[in-house]
Parts: C-alpha cells; structure tokens; sequence
C-alpha cells in the first residue's frame, strides 16, 4: 500500500498519508522531525476558470489537445479541479459551446477528472455601464424558463453554476426554476436593490460573484451594492485575491465584516493566466495582459478576467491579510469544493487527491509544488 509522509497544512504536525485503489485509507501521526518533510494540503479547486495558459475556452474551434494544455497548467498552479466558465454570448452559440466541450471533456479521461463543472457567467447580466464589466450588453436577453431548462438538459447531470443579475425581468422565476433543476445560482454583475438581493437570496440563490469587481469605479457611499451583500445574510462570496480586483485594504475589511466560512477565492483567469505578458482574447474581445498582470481591453480602464494563477492566489491573500498561506489554503479549495458539492477533504475514504509542496521558510515562498490525483502524480 502506497504511502508517504509530510507535515498537514492544517497543524503542522508530520502525518502520514496512505492509499490504496485511489482511496485515502489513512492518515495517522508519525514522529518523523517535521521540518524535514513537505506541506500536505487538499487540491485547489477553482469555480471560475474563462482560460488559461494562452488558451481561450470562449472559442468554438477550441480543441481537445488545448483544452488538456490549459489544464495540464491549471494542474501545475496547484489546481485538480475547476469550472470551465464561459461568459456573455448569444443564447444559441452559448448552448453550442457548452455541448461542444462537454464533448471535448469526454475524449481524455484527465479533462473528465479535471473539469468538475460548468459557471455560466452571463448572459442573464445588468446592462448598465460599469456593472456590466466586460459583457456585451447587447446579447443579454431577460432569462426564461425555457433558457434554464434548455440549459440543464444540455449540461445533464453535470454540475452547473450560474450568475445572473437578479434585476433582470423573470430573474427571480429562473433562479427558483434553475435551483430545482440543481443549478447553483450566484448572484453578480448586478446593481439590485437589497429588497431584490432578499427575493433572490429566497428563491434559492446561494452565492455572490467577485464581489468587489462587476461595478462601476464611483458609487454611492450611502447605498451600493457592496452595502447591500454585505447586509445579505448567508450569501457565499467570492474574490479574486490577486491584489488587483479588490484592494487589500477592501479585501482586508470584507474578511472582517464575513465569516470567513462565507468567503471562496475564485482566479476569474482568462488566456492571460499563466503566459507572457500579451495580446490575448477572452471570446470576441481583444484583451492586453501587462507585465503588472492586469488584464484589460486595449484602450479601456476597467478589467477584464484576471492573469491570476491559484496557487498564487493563495500566497497574495495570505500576503494581504498578513497571514500564513496556511490560513488561507481553505479559501481556494474546501471552501470552494463544499460550495460546488465536490470533495475535496483529505479524510480516509476519499479521494487521494492532494497537493505536496516545499517552502523557503525564511520567506516563505513557494519552491516546489506537486499534485497527485488517485495518488498518482499529475503535475
């Protein structure tokens, strides 16, 4: 029975992990000196994934062979599993794209473990300047019964996730019907009014999206949806810590005003993600990646996706909040995993999926990083 030893990111103590058939059948301490071992700590799992590793998913000639190389640099970052997410396009060619990758998915046996499911970002989003982001306000339809279940007859049994603005005519009916159906619904890219936040929050909406991002620069200090969700009562939020989207100052005061139980990190990465600074596209949209890693549309202000690696995540937030990367691992895989129904905890009987990395401590920075899936190493 294979096995192996390290320190587990929750105490630091030394354990040792064993598996067998794929399975966690063990994990018991052991007296090994701690600091000669590495970290052992549960895959990331990323619910917002537009791209990665110069490859673009919002592309209908988008192959196989590319699908598993944004992956395979997904796997890299510390990533075992993601939702490939897609954004704001015309219903029908939105539709095509998803029955189109779930193919791909099929074709390699890596694509099915790694892609867990599928966020829908868009179309059913607020026009309105600033909240609409980088969505084209133009192929936003109201959203209807039959988009919600047109859509969970194409995805299957498969997880899905969906944002939408809830101000949006027919929204509260398509969250209520989305949810029956077992889609997920994130509220974002909305300007809704905290009496419709509480509509939605009631017909089964569960989260909200890059809370932060998805609004305009200028707001009102009175009344604003950053106000509204954080006086919504058991919404799960997510942000994107790269120290870009959310300032560290606003990152810092959300972890004190949420439960931190109540926050997920999400990379919201597109092609720029894990390549060169560059010309990249996210769908029809030409982006610019800087070497300061903002990703914006060549000429515009607001930003558009991220070049955020998940492991790097991890790392600023922990930076940010003047944490051990320690503290904030949960937030960029268990956190996330629960939301999406996925398991992800190292526990004999699941999965033995796990990442091993190495630190300078002096720093600490990342040295080494290396995941295992079924207890055999990907990456």
């Amino acid at each position: 029975m294979p096995s192996l030893r390290a320190r587990l990111y929750t105490t630091g103590h030394p354990v040792e992990l064993s598996w067998n058939h794929g399975l966690i059948t063990g994990l018991a301490s052991t007296s090994n000196p701690a600091s000669t071992l590495p970290w052992l700590a549960p895959p990331l799992v990323d619910l917002q994934v537009n791209g990665f590793a110069g490859i673009d998913f919002q592309q209908d000639d988008l192959t196989a062979p590319a699908l598993l190389q944004a992956t395979r640099a997904l796997h890299q970052a510390g990533c075992g599993r993601y939702f490939l997410t897609l954004i704001t396009d015309e219903w029908p060619r939105l539709i095509r794209r998803l029955q189109q990758l779930r193919q791909l998915r099929l074709q390699l046996p890596e694509l099915s473990a790694a892609i867990a499911g599928w966020h829908l970002e868009g179309p059913f989003l607020s026009t309105e300047p600033g909240y609409c982001g980088a969505h084209n306000p133009a192929l936003m339809p109201e959203p209807t019964a039959d988009h919600i279940r047109e859509l969970r007859a194409v995805a299957g049994t498969d997880c899905l996730l969906l944002t939408l603005a809830p101000e949006r005519k027919g929204a509260i009916a398509a969250i209520q019907l989305a949810v029956e159906l077992g889609c997920r619904v994130s509220l974002g890219h909305t300007n809704a009014t905290a009496k419709l936040l509480e509509q939605a929050r009631q017909a089964g909406a569960s989260g909200f999206t890059h809370l932060g991002n998805a609004c305009p620069q200028l707001l009102d200090r009175h009344d604003n949806i950053l106000w509204r969700v954080l006086d919504l009562p058991r919404l799960q939020v997510s942000l994107i810590p790269d120290a870009i989207h959310v300032a560290p100052p606003l990152f810092r005061l959300l972890h004190r005003v949420l439960d931190p139980a109540r926050i997920h990190y999400v990379s919201d990465a597109t092609a720029a993600a894990g390549a060169p600074p560059g010309l990249y596209t996210i769908g029809r949209l030409p982006i610019q990646a800087g070497a300061d890693q903002i990703v914006r549309q060549p000429g515009k202000t607001h930003f558009a996706g991220s070049a955020l690696r998940p492991i790097d995540g991890v790392f600023r937030a922990a930076q940010m909040l003047g944490l051990s990367w320690r503290d904030t691992w949960d937030a960029f895989s268990l956190r996330p995993a629960r939301y999406a129904g996925l398991n992800a905890e190292l526990r004999p009987g699941a999965p033995a999926d796990f990442c091993l990395l190495e630190l300078e401590e002096s720093e600490p920075a990342l040295r080494h990083l290396q995941l295992f899936r079924a207890g055999q190493q990907i990456a």
